[in-house]
């Protein structure tokens, strides 16, 4: 495998410091802007030469955005599948710019332009996808800085606009502002209380989406929910993002009224539960990546619970980006068969437990 991470600003990982507001509950916000070149047809519609000269057009304008010296382009089209499936697995680019279905293969001229907390993905569904992600709940600042880049960007690339619908995007659910904000959430207080049903009905009813983990057509594992915006037209991006804030932050109350609940009425057993979860990861020799996402929700319920002592939230988030077989792989150097990546992936949670102090 080529790619080498560690040239990447920050790895690409820095989300996962667990330094934003509510981090406890909270992973990570991420807002993106799409936008499109005008004079070239959609990325999907596209011939290789426009997609190509859409990249052009991006990588002139891209030393204008602050910050970008220290950032690193990386052609996502010259890269193995194992190397496209580790950026996705740490969240740095998407499903469909890295080609990972079948019916949607990588195109030419996909890239993407990473710098310490933004990036830019370039043909993916649309030309640009602006993104700024941030450890925690941190809504506010992640806007702010992907909004400069796009003034900085757009001062160089002319935007496909329509007085009258905004910015015009491949998806009609995208046009107006272009603007999808998610946030990264851990449930497992409303999941463990039978509650989690009616906060989802509640947040659909309220315009806002759920997905799993890696957003869009993934399932939803660990108790890890993305919850983000619907649609984006009819309404400025200052709405929709206070719409979203204020959302989410009801859910993290609901969410911490719950944990207070379990507390209150089944303290001992949920003590027990996460404890046996701890105990599993510290001791099993194999693990499926279910199993591993499972039982980091209990231990990270845990330690919000303040049950474990000694362990850190930035530990856990760690774990559950680097066990996941693309990155089990580039550790063992090799391509690995299911049965040896669930070997690796205990070890490797054993591991990191290890050398954590004693709970």
């Amino acid at each position: 495998m080529a790619l080498d991470l560690s040239l990447l600003p920050s790895g690409g990982v820095q989300w996962l410091d667990a330094s934003g507001d509510h981090s406890d509950i909270v992973l990570s916000t991420r807002i993106r802007l799409a936008r499109n070149v005008e004079g070239y047809a959609f990325a999907s519609r596209a011939r290789d030469g426009e997609r190509l000269r859409v990249l052009a057009q991006v990588r002139d304008a891209i030393p204008a955005v602050t910050g970008s010296d220290h950032g690193v382009m990386l052609r996502v089209d010259e890269m193995e599948p194992g190397e496209r499936l580790l950026l996705h697995e740490r969240h740095l680019v998407s499903r469909e710019l890295a080609g990972l279905d079948p019916q949607h293969p990588v195109r030419s001229g996909a890239a993407v332009f990473l710098a310490r907390q933004s990036s830019i993905m370039i043909n993916e569904e649309d030309h640009l996808r602006l993104q700024s992600l941030r450890s925690g709940f941190a809504v506010s600042e992640a806007y702010s800085e992907v909004e400069a880049i796009d003034r900085e960007v757009g001062g160089r690339v002319p935007y496909a606009y329509h007085q009258e619908f905004g910015y015009l995007t491949a998806c009609p659910t995208n046009t107006g502002t272009g603007l999808r904000a998610s946030v990264l959430i851990h449930l497992p207080g409303l999941v463990l209380t039978k509650e989690i049903g009616k906060v989802l009905t509640g947040l659909q009813q309220m315009g806002l989406t759920y997905r799993g983990l890696y957003g869009e057509g993934s399932e939803v594992v660990g108790n890890f929910f993305q919850m983000s915006n619907q649609t984006t037209l009819g309404r400025s991006e200052e709405e929709l993002l206070d719409h979203l804030v204020r959302v989410v932050r009801h859910v993290v109350e609901r969410e911490e009224e719950a944990r207070r609940v379990l507390l209150r009425d089944a303290g001992y057993i949920i003590e027990d539960k996460l404890w046996r979860a701890y105990g599993t990861l510290r001791y099993a020799r194999s693990l499926t990546f279910e199993e591993a996402m499972n039982f980091l929700s209990g231990v990270r319920l845990a330690v919000g619970l303040n049950l474990m002592a000694g362990l850190s939230v930035y530990t856990l988030n760690k774990l559950l980006i680097f066990s996941q077989s693309a990155h089990l792989a580039y550790a063992a150097g090799r391509a690995l068969t299911e049965n040896e990546a669930n070997l690796a992936r205990a070890k490797l949670v054993r591991k990191a437990l290890e050398e954590e102090p004693d709970k």
